[in-house]
């Protein structure tokens, strides 16, 4: 780790970090200060399982950004031309929630929860020629790489400030750069569960009363209050997965490669091929550029967002995740739940729940309809070793 603490002060002693621990919100009393560590602002639950080590990590702040940066954002996404001047002072704040799933040590993931937060707010459109140049020496894959959603910024002709998903985007591969300095970071990775969120309202609101709400991600699941239909933003980044499929065989045809669990691997080696770290497969096609999706959420909608690792989601379906967090008092109760349920099913793996409250909050209409599911999947797993290798 000391190397990676090296590159970690190398890469933030020339930058102001304002990100912090709470969400600020306007009241007639004037403006308050909202805890994000509070159990009802935001809920986490995470266990090691069997594992001898913790490989999962996460962290969450509220970052300071470019108020015209986020008023692109929302117009290039959404159509909607928001207006930072009505909001005032409170128009740069966004709050950056992670989970972040290790594999092959917890190097990658606890570097990811120190420093990942940090670098999506301090990243600048200047980085990205020397960024893109650095990728090409990746070879591989990466010499047939244009620059994704970063291309028009390459030669540093583009005037226009980064969007959300540019920003996240250059920062996912400015993680890769620095870990490069490290020899762990060969063999070691870590996925990265990311959202953003992005309250419109005016005067300003917190997220967890936004009647309007910008919802930019990597990968998280979305609750309804119109019968708790969850929504996933996007799929689990697996060999097998369709998306990546595609991208994968474009590059070089078929080398996915079953184990004896049935599960598939790419090289034989990796479940994952979206992953920071894991530097010595680059040059085959495994690509830290996250898969990013962004939503304009009407508040009253949308009960809750909740990010889940591995160890939660290979144990259960995505609705029975969002409908153990119905009739929960909190938050944290309501992440408690989720990972409760993984350990009676057996679960081995470590296992990290983030639940994030939204303005639909306790107001999900409709029959739970995996309650009879998860009654008879817990009554099978009872004693069952089967069940516990699931």
């Amino acid at each position: 780790m000391l190397c990676l603490q090296r590159a970690s002060r190398a890469s933030s002693s020339s930058l102001i970090k304002h990100y912090h621990d709470y969400i600020r919100a306007s009241t007639p009393g004037g403006v308050v200060r909202v805890p994000l560590a509070s159990p009802k602002v935001i809920g986490v639950a995470t266990s090691r399982g069997t594992r001898d080590h913790q490989e999962d990590f996460h962290s969450f702040a509220t970052l300071s950004l470019d108020p015209e940066e986020l008023r692109l954002s929302v117009k290039k996404a959404h159509g909607v031309d928001w207006d930072p001047s009505s909001v005032g002072v409170l128009s740069k704040q966004a709050v950056f929630v992670g989970i972040y799933d290790g594999h092959g040590g917890s190097g990658v993931a606890q570097y990811l929860r120190q420093e990942l937060h940090g670098l999506v707010e301090s990243v600048n459109k200047s980085m990205i020629p020397e960024l893109y140049a650095w990728t090409q020496e990746l070879g591989g894959y990466f010499k047939r790489f244009k620059g994704g959603v970063l291309a028009p910024w390459i030669n540093g002709g583009e005037s226009e400030p980064l969007d959300l998903e540019a920003r996240m985007t250059l920062a996912f591969f400015d993680v890769d750069r620095h870990l490069s300095a490290d020899s762990m970071a060969q063999s070691c990775g870590a996925t990265a569960s990311v959202a953003i969120l992005h309250p419109l309202d005016s005067p300003a609101t917190p997220f967890f009363s936004a009647q309007r709400l910008a919802l930019t991600d990597t990968r998280v699941l979305l609750c309804s209050t119109d019968g708790g239909k969850v929504s996933p933003m996007t799929e689990n980044h697996h060999a097998d997965a369709r998306v990546e499929a595609i991208r994968l065989r474009r590059f070089m045809g078929s080398s996915l490669i079953t184990d004896s669990f049935g599960e598939a691997r790419w090289m034989g080696a990796l479940a994952n091929t979206r992953c920071l770290g894991d530097l010595r497969y680059k040059k085959f096609g495994v690509t830290p550029e996250p898969e990013v999706r962004t939503k304009l959420l009407e508040g009253s909608e949308w009960a809750y967002v909740v990010l889940i690792s591995d160890g939660i989601s290979s144990m259960m379906s995505d609705s029975e995740v969002c409908d153990l967090v119905r009739g929960a008092p909190d938050p944290k109760t309501a992440a408690q739940n989720i990972l409760s349920f993984a350990e009676e099913l057996g679960g081995e793996d470590n296992a990290s729940v983030i639940v994030v409250p939204l303005a639909g909050w306790g107001k999900i209409r409709g029959p739970d309809s995996t309650r009879e599911l998860r009654e008879y999947r817990r009554l099978q797993a009872v004693g069952s070793e089967r069940q516990r290798r699931m």
